[in-house]
């Protein structure tokens, strides 16, 4: 398969002007046909010609094409009948691109520009080699807006370096999923069937509409510079905060102020709600860190509105029925049955220096009581400087040194002030105990990573709103909830659990049916009627913007060209 790489923007719309010219000159000087015929005067052997020409050159009027080999297969079974030869067809299609803007991508990355102008050239002065140029487009543009809204325009390997997800094109071959829409009655309505079927990114798409309808509307003031406001204060800087409030719905537009610049109770319950969907404490005080979320611009909310449902586009199909979801930017786990959350708790994360990977996995069995084994990062960057600084640290937190035969190692015998995580050859594990870094509960889902769920110790981290303050692995403020949900229907009974806690012996659980976890990262979220916002902890969003926004460039799903070359 022969990919070409899509041309500069600068390079593509000069070509696109110089064509389009070319286009209206023919258009002024030829006499005007039939509006409803647009390829009256093309033919299959012409159009086979030009399509076998793109193995020597993959552009038509200008644009790239994403696949020259698959425009081949694809006319080849249509033996090269035209598929835009009428007016209506070619409607729906620049419809459906036209709309590809409401999923938050760019309808020019779908040739909605020399479109419309080759099918006005063609309405007005057919020509063979506008109809065959206007085919070939067309049929382009169908295959890459529904391979973007099905798979993602971004390949997220290239974004996500732990990234193992694998939406294939499965039994269904590319040509035969083109050949299905079009012969759909609605074409628009087909096309748009191939984005993700969730009631969570239909949601995504509304705020999307609403939040550019916010911009239209010149935006939201930006809140100046001051002390922190709360209750009972009176500023020239509340009036400005009560019409952004009001814009982002969070104040109700209805409610009047007797004292528009007095921070009152009604201003204070809306400055928590803002607090709440901006992963804030709900404090009810604009302090610095409010003011920097209420001043982040609308232009810039659309943007991470756009990048989340391209994340959706990625992992939101042909999911299992039951999953458990970890968001780490919103530091959030859910357990999702048939498109419903039907529990959630508290999270905490890995920090911004030791992130919490982005992969899938499967969980098969969970440990109560468990022992931990310090990783090879926490060893050399954190328990052997500790021990250096006091050699009692073992015996405090209940650690043993082992052989990696699983022999005990004394302590003593180590010279720890010259030891180093490259020269330390023994392994240290914690001892289950109420002190131990997994709690009591572990979920294990076998990973590259060595990342897994746990109970923690740490209790109070769960009421703070910011919460990476783990090396990776993520902590449950609710464990055994998700313990009695697992394991129900089966033997493992609240008090058959707690019977074993009881003991203080190790005891490994095999979960009755095996549960796919995802480890994702959401910094848009619909919850409840309402938009959520995450900061963007690990920075991650910016890349994905850039790659959103750049040219079309062609990145096939896994088993694309197999289905390809299995066409008949």
């Amino acid at each position: 398969m022969r990919i070409s790489p899509a041309p500069a923007r600068p390079a593509g719309n000069l070509l696109i002007l110089r064509c389009i010219t070319a286009v209206m000159l023919l258009v002024a000087l030829a006499p005007r046909a039939h509006p409803e015929a647009l390829s009256s005067v093309a033919s299959a052997e012409q159009l086979q010609l030009r399509i076998g020409a793109l193995a020597e050159d993959s552009r038509v009027a200008g644009r790239e094409v994403a696949d020259p080999w698959f425009l081949a297969r694809f006319y080849e079974r249509r033996q090269f009948t035209p598929v835009w030869a009428d007016r209506a067809k070619i409607d729906q299609l620049l419809e459906a691109v036209i709309v590809s803007e409401r999923h938050g991508l760019e309808p020019e990355d779908y040739h909605l520009t020399i479109l419309r102008e080759l099918a006005a050239a063609m309405r007005s002065a057919p020509r063979p080699w506008l109809a065959n140029e206007l085919e070939i487009l067309a049929t382009d543009a169908l295959v890459r807006l529904a391979f973007h809204l099905r798979f993602g325009k971004v390949n997220p390997g290239r974004i996500e370096s732990t990234w193992n997800f694998s939406p294939d094109m499965g039994s269904v071959s590319p040509v035969d999923a083109i050949q299905s829409l079009l012969r759909a009655d609605d074409l628009a309505a087909a096309v748009a069937g191939n984005a993700p079927d969730s009631a969570h990114y239909r949601a995504l798409m509304g705020h999307l509409a609403a939040y550019r309808e916010i911009a239209a509307q010149g935006g939201w003031p930006v809140i100046g510079l001051g002390d922190s406001l709360r209750l009972g204060m009176q500023s020239r800087r509340v009036p400005a905060l009560r019409a952004l409030l009001s814009i982002t719905g969070d104040l109700e537009a209805a409610v009047y102020a007797e004292a528009p610049d007095v921070f009152d109770p009604v201003m204070e319950a809306a400055v928590k709600r803002f607090q709440e969907r901006h992963g804030l404490d709900p404090d009810g005080v604009v302090g610095r860190q409010t003011l920097v979320e209420l001043n982040v611009p609308v232009e810039a909310r659309i943007d991470q509105l756009r990048i989340n449902m391209e994340r959706f586009r990625w992992i939101f199909r042909d999911l299992e029925p039951r999953f458990l979801l970890v968001n780490i930017a919103r530091y959030r786990v859910l357990l999702v049955e048939n498109q419903q959350v039907v529990w959630s708790t508290r999270a905490v994360v890995g920090r911004p220096y030791r992130q919490t990977p982005v992969f899938k996995a499967r969980m098969t069995y969970l440990e109560l009581n468990p022992t931990w084994t310090v990783p090879p990062t926490i060893l050399r960057e954190d328990l052997l400087p500790d021990i250096r600084r006091d050699p009692t640290v073992l015996q405090q937190r209940n650690m043993t040194v082992l052989d990696h035969q699983g022999r005990p190692v004394d302590p003593a015998t180590i010279d720890w002030s010259t030891v180093t995580g490259q020269t330390f050859h023994h392994m240290i594990r914690q001892e289950p105990g109420p002190d131990n870094a997994l709690g009591r509960v572990k979920f294990m889902f076998p990973n590259p990573y060595h990342v897994y769920m746990h109970d923690t110790p740490a209790r109070s981290l769960f009421a703070r709103a910011a919460r990476g303050f783990s090396s990776g692995c993520i902590r449950l403020e609710r464990p055994f909830e998700l313990v009695e949900i697992l394991l129900a229907g089966t033997q493992w009974n609240q008090a058959a659990i707690e019977q074993v806690l009881a003991s203080g012996r190790t005891r490994v659980v095999n979960l009755p049916q095996p549960l796919t976890v995802l480890t994702l990262y959401g910094t848009a979220v619909p919850e409840a009627g309402r938009i959520h916002f995450a900061r963007d902890v690990y920075q991650r969003d910016a890349r994905l913007l850039q790659a959103l926004d750049v040219p079309f460039e062609f990145s096939p799903p896994a088993g694309y060209q197999e289905a390809l070359d299995s066409t008949d």
